[in-house]
């Protein structure tokens, strides 16, 4: 399993101020960009054109999160546009497994999403397609929720699947990580971690990115 990775979501960003925002989190491993469409979830973020500007000027790269209907035909956009990492739903997806060799044919890492009562089994075939798989923690579409307990067990399947097949894909959570959330979501196998609130809320966000790193890498 790769080491624990921080991705702030800029969701609990200033977006009035992005840039300094971004500045903020240069020790982060990646930026976490919330795209929503008001469609696939009840809120509205930001768009490609939006996106491309963040990628000019983060210090570190992207990593996009489409919470957006007919990801098969808008996914491929953002990795035309450089975002190093893609990650489309699941359950917006029609072609999943075409989708995710699209995405890493153009360039950028593919990411599978599933929303927190979505089964994994399904899907487990089609890992070798996949560089990463995004188990939501929360019901996507705002941020500052509490982290639902009852994805560990998912994601403890997810890892086991992972290992016993001997494909290297990160396991990637999202919604109420905390530095204490984030040992139990760790131990059940997640390496890669989300964080909006536990970021941005702090007074110091590139503080918190090393205390959830240091919390995140604990051994149980």
């Amino acid at each position: 399993m790769t080491q624990c990775c921080i991705n702030p979501s800029i969701l609990s960003a200033d977006f009035v101020n992005l840039e300094a925002e971004l500045q903020k989190i240069s020790n982060a491993d990646s930026v976490h960009v919330d795209v929503m469409d008001n469609h696939f979830v009840p809120n509205l973020t930001l768009g490609l054109p939006v996106v491309q500007r963040i990628q000019a000027v983060s210090p570190v790269p992207l990593d996009a999160h489409l919470m957006i209907s007919d990801a098969d035909r808008w996914a491929p956009g953002y990795a035309d546009a450089g975002v190093a990492s893609v990650t489309f739903h699941a359950e917006a997806s029609i072609a999943p497994v075409k989708l995710a060799r699209e995405l890493r044919a153009r360039g950028s890492k593919a990411g599978m999403a599933l929303r927190p009562a979505t089964a994994v089994e399904p899907y487990l075939d089609m890992l070798p397609e996949l560089d990463m798989l995004l188990i939501m923690t929360v019901e996507p579409g705002f941020g500052g929720q509490a982290f639902l307990d009852l994805t560990l067990p998912k994601i403890r399947r997810a890892r086991a699947a992972i290992e016993g097949s001997g494909v290297n894909v990160a396991i990637q959570v999202d919604g109420g990580i905390t530095e204490e959330t984030i040992v139990r979501a760790a131990e059940a196998g997640a390496n890669v971690f989300v964080a909006g609130s536990a970021v941005y809320g702090a007074a110091d966000p590139s503080g918190a990115i090393d205390r959830l790193r240091k919390a995140g890498s604990l051994k149980p």
